[in-house]
């Protein structure tokens, strides 16, 4: 593709993307002042949002949430399609990541929040809404892209190797350890530089649940979190400032989800499975991955290097945050039903986007979490 097209297409990505994002600095402020909210619903947090009251449209309902960037892609295509579907409702969604939208649902300014990592134990004690239901609502890898011309090849990595440049043990293109899995590709004697998440990110957990499970050394030294102490490199916020920072910076290296590479000049790596292959995110790899760990929760959710010949390692689940207890009989209802249609129907849109339609027992589970929410007097809103 030439340079200019691919400008354009990532041009045209950074606007879908930003009118997913476009309430980040409100919800921003209200991370900062989560420790003295109220538990009072407020719309504040995302005033320039599309809907700013409980009423959307004539006479409808507005349903704010916030949250994972790794998700926003397939939220803006689904939520729009069942804005159609159902017009007396609304749903506004901020790209704000995953640390911040778990701020803003335990204060009470969003419907839900959504994770690429459950909230832990401490997190849930700390939701002002009391106890939280945590569904799975979509399936996508982590591309490991990187700014760099091998005149057609793709570079190879282990999962050993990347850990050490990310440990900035290894800082050349042109080190032994990474020519040895490359032959006869021209890796240039630059810097390498790397780029990781500035903000507390699911997109990171995963990634560094990943390095965890294949280097020892990572997981000594940094471990696995949403937020990390970085050995080296340079922070982009989001998934979408990743993609534009390796985009700009020659000789970059970073991780993000699938679905923002699209349309870039931006190659994914082909990374070294538990059986040895070289496998790229796809559709296949990503579901093959899956298939090896059918039964998660939200205690139990990892599915980094998981074996099989196809399995693309980096791979892992996102979660939508609701309120087990909804205030609101109405609300509840209309939230309940939209992220049982997202988990279901609404998977149709998921390929589309880059992600993979959630696997029948993973879509099970969802309707299984959703029928523990109640209304206000205790019914449930789901059948």
């Amino acid at each position: 593709m030439p340079a200019s097209n691919a400008r354009q297409c990532f041009v045209t990505k950074r606007a879908q993307i930003s009118t997913l994002s476009m309430c980040a600095a409100a919800i921003a402020a209200v991370v900062m002042t989560a420790c003295t909210a109220t538990t009072t619903r407020t719309t504040s947090a995302v005033a320039t949002a599309p809907a700013t009251s409980s009423a959307g449209g004539s006479g409808g309902l507005a349903l704010t949430g916030a949250g994972s960037t790794f998700d926003a892609p397939f939220f803006q295509a689904a939520f729009l399609k069942y804005q159609q579907l159902h017009p007396g409702v609304t749903v506004s969604y901020s790209a704000v990541g995953s640390s911040a939208g778990i701020a803003a649902f335990s204060a009470q300014q969003t419907d839900f929040g959504a994770s690429d990592v459950p909230m832990n134990a401490s997190e849930q004690a700390a939701a002002h809404g009391g106890p939280s239901v945590q569904v799975p609502v979509d399936l996508g890898a982590e591309g490991i892209v990187y700014n760099l011309n091998l005149n057609g090849a793709r570079l190879h990595l282990t999962g050993p190797l990347l850990a050490r440049i990310y440990l900035g043990q290894i800082t050349k293109w042109n080190d032994p350890a990474i020519t040895a899995l490359n032959p006869g590709a021209s890796l240039p004697p630059a810097p390498i530089t790397v780029v990781h998440r500035s903000d507390g990110s699911g997109t990171t957990y995963i990634f560094s649940n990943y390095l965890s499970s294949v280097s020892p050394a990572w997981a000594a030294k940094v471990g696995t979190g949403k937020t990390l102490h970085w050995p080296t490199g340079a922070g982009a916020e989001g998934n979408p400032g990743v993609a534009t920072t390796v985009y700009r910076t020659p000789w970059s290296i970073g991780y993000l989800e699938q679905s923002y590479a699209h349309g870039l000049l931006l190659p994914s790596a082909a990374i070294r499975n538990q059986a040895g292959q070289y496998v790229t995110p796809t559709a296949q790899t990503i579901a093959a991955d899956a298939a090896q760990k059918p039964h998660i929760t939200p205690t139990d959710f990892s599915i980094v290097n998981e074996p099989g010949s196809s399995s693309y390692p980096i791979t892992g689940y996102s979660w939508a945050l609701v309120y087990a207890h909804q205030p609101s009989q109405a609300r509840g209802q209309a939230l309940v039903a939209l992220l049982d249609w997202l988990t279901h129907a609404g998977q149709a849109d998921t390929a589309a986007n880059g992600y993979v339609p959630l696997p029948a027992q993973i879509q099970q589970l969802a309707h299984t979490m959703l029928q523990q929410i109640t209304g206000p007097t205790g019914t449930r809103l789901l059948g």
